[in-house]
């Protein structure tokens, strides 16, 4: 049993509100996304791109270490809010300004923590310190959930993301990550079909665009 009158810590509570937090936000959006839903899909992607390095090319990932890191890898943006593309990389000032910002966010929640358990949570939620290795299959898993998220919108008939969904694919074509073009090819697809097809067991997969 737990020692008593231990320290309250706001951490969770805190970090909960990122579901509160709106993705996309200089867009109209036919499907709300906020950075909680966005990252249990980060993280799902990115367990799928471990588990497929390892088995098909080779890797030796921890895939359940780099799906927790996907889980907390915007949990910043609770402080820093979701800062939209085109703003954060508009110029490189711009960009050293929001990273200042992100650092220090990051910073702030780590110290929401009890003192023993900060040491654990650092390799999590601080950037800097997220194996470069694995920061690399997240941030293919984002860009496939960015994907897909346009996909989605145009879909829906909304063409506010057409641009975006060529710029993204193209970024995924010039991707070095073999599992990323698996994860395309085998599951991607699929997010085309209505739900009746999936619970049908549709083979008429409908092709999204080309890489």
């Amino acid at each position: 049993m737990g020692q008593m009158n231990q320290t309250v810590s706001h951490f969770f509570a805190y970090i909960s509100k990122i579901r509160w937090i709106v993705r996309w936000g200089l867009k109209r959006n036919a499907i709300p996304e906020n950075v909680m839903e966005h990252s249990w899909e980060v993280a799902t992607i990115a367990h799928a791109l471990a588990l497929i390095s390892n088995r098909r090319f080779e890797g030796c990932y921890d895939a359940n270490a780099v799906a927790t890191a996907a889980l907390y890898h915007d949990v910043s943006e609770v402080i820093t809010g979701d800062m939209p593309t085109p703003i954060k990389y508009h110029s490189k000032g711009m960009q050293a300004a929001f990273k200042e910002v992100e650092v220090q966010a990051e910073r702030e929640l780590i110290a929401l923590l009890p003192s023993d358990l900060q040491q654990d949570f650092e390799p999590l939620v601080v950037s800097s310190q997220v194996p470069k290795d694995i920061k690399q299959l997240i941030k293919g898993a984002d860009t496939i959930a960015a994907f897909l998220k346009c996909q989605e919108e145009l879909k829906a008939g909304n063409s506010e993301f057409s641009k975006a969904a060529e710029d993204i694919a193209m970024r995924l074509a010039r991707s070095d990550i073999p599992a990323v073009d698996v994860f395309l090819e085998v599951f991607a697809p699929s997010y085309k079909l209505t739900l009746d097809e999936l619970l049908n067991g549709s083979e008429k997969v409908r092709s999204l665009p080309a890489q």
